[in-house]
């Protein structure tokens, strides 16, 4: 497998990902959804509860977001292919479409990349309004600096990190030295000799398709 279908197979995962998210993301805001019931009003005027809950915008936001940044990224992948305009479409729909257009001739590995890390972004833009944790994977093997099998794999940070609180690596500069909080991390070209694995397969994929390669998260 190519460099260029190799991005196209993990676009896919990223936007089937976004296009499950994204309806998840309506269904915050849909009309009916009724907030905690409250005996009185602050005013003391009529009880207060029962009906539509609060606006979330955080969600509106995200929603906002990703609808005009899946519109865009569906204008510049036809664009940049020669094509017209797109039909108006639902999210959804647009996110197929994309998906559809990965194999056309005129892809270069510059533009699946491009809609890679899009597809990326957006999705995790949409786990964030929904709440949900970022994923970790434990990775075989121990961390070199503290020999402790402390290593994780983050796919949203595309970041391998030693989470053992006290380990300190030999370089000044990085941010593991500073305290507690921070992490030694191995970029994507040093996965392969770190795990074993190869660092593009781990890198472009959403959780699930990591727990079929790392196991279960930790």
């Amino acid at each position: 497998m190519n460099e260029i279908s190799t991005a196209a197979v993990h676009t896919r995962v990223w936007l089937d990902l976004l296009g499950r998210q994204f309806p998840e993301l309506l269904a915050e805001l849909a009309p009916g959804r009724t907030g905690p019931r409250l005996s009185h009003s602050p005013r003391g005027g009529t009880p207060a509860g029962g009906g539509s809950a609060p606006l979330r915008l955080d969600v509106s936001d995200a929603i906002r977001d990703v609808t005009d940044g899946v519109i865009e990224l569906e204008e510049a992948v036809r664009e940049r292919l020669g094509q017209g305009r797109p039909r108006k479409a639902p999210v959804p729909e647009r996110l197929r479409r994309i998906a559809g257009l990965l194999d056309a001739p005129g892809v270069d590995a510059v533009l699946a990349e491009h809609v890679l890390s899009e597809a990326r972004r957006m999705s995790g833009r949409c786990g964030r309004a929904l709440g949900e944790a970022e994923p970790l994977f434990r990775v075989d093997g121990r961390c070199p600096w503290c020999d402790s099998v402390s290593l994780r794999l983050f796919p949203a940070r595309q970041a391998v990190l030693c989470v053992n609180p006290g380990c300190r690596c030999e370089d000044e500069s990085c941010g593991c030295a500073t305290g507690a909080e921070h992490r030694h991390s191995w970029p994507e070209t040093e996965w392969a000799a770190l795990t074993g694995r190869d660092g593009g397969e781990l890198a472009a994929l959403p959780a699930g398709t990591l727990r079929a390669a790392l196991g279960e998260a930790r």
